[in-house]
């Protein structure tokens, strides 16, 4: 699970981000706090992957907390999530590293696309020693999910699908040495529920973009395995 703090100090505003935050899987709420000095206790004792920052705080600025992040080598991202507009604050921003800047107020598909490309990026990141140019494109370039002919990799998923759970596993599938692979293992993986891997391998199948195989035990539920077709 990748662990969240949020650090908003308008109550309504960080119970919604709490309720966005878990329709997303793979993230875990570890801390919502209103105002720095609590989100600086709690990260001088626990590690969090993702910070969902706000700027305007009481008294405060939210880029101070950026700023002692980097000064401390506290290695969290961050994910502004404020009214300010303006661009010298959107400079200072990812001056210091933040993996996005979400305008309020804004739609849970954006909220949405933002984690779950921060998701397959971590997940990337953990699961490789070294990265080619095109592994890197996929996340730097606004078009990661585009092909170069600039449609979409999967634009009509059947209802129920998020094309960004889709790439994540695809792409997971492409990077694969493995001739075969099962629902646990892309799980433990991709840090996705295995109903929701088991989903999305069962349309690819479908799809007749993977060949699913069944193996039966002497004992228990059959195995069921998964392999790229023509591979």
């Amino acid at each position: 699970m990748i662990k969240t703090m949020i650090v908003e100090d308008d109550p309504m505003v960080r119970q919604i981000n709490s309720k966005f935050l878990k329709k997303i899987e793979g993230f875990s709420l570890e801390k919502a706090v209103a105002n720095l000095s609590e989100a600086k206790e709690f990260l001088m004792q626990k590690q969090v992957d993702l910070i969902l920052l706000d700027i305007f705080l009481p008294n405060e600025n939210g880029i101070d907390l950026l700023k002692w992040l980097r000064q401390n080598e506290i290695l969290s991202d961050v994910i502004l999530i404020t009214a300010d507009k303006s661009v010298e604050r959107v400079k200072d921003a990812f001056r210091y590293g933040v993996v996005d800047y979400l305008i309020k107020p804004f739609t849970f598909e954006r909220f949405n696309e933002s984690l779950n490309i921060f998701r397959e990026r971590l997940n990337s990141f953990k699961n490789n020693q070294t990265m080619e140019q095109s592994d890197l494109d996929k996340f730097i370039l606004s078009n990661k999910n585009k092909k170069t002919n600039g449609s979409e990799t999967k634009p009509n998923l059947e209802k129920g699908l998020n094309k960004y759970t889709y790439n994540s596993i695809a792409n997971e599938l492409n990077n694969t040495k493995e001739e075969y692979f099962t629902t646990e293992d892309l799980s433990e993986k991709l840090g996705i529920a295995k109903v929701t891997v088991r989903k999305y391998l069962d349309y690819m199948s479908k799809q007749g973009e993977l060949e699913k195989i069944i193996e039966y035990g002497k004992i228990g539920r059959p195995l069921y395995k998964y392999k790229i077709k023509g591979l």
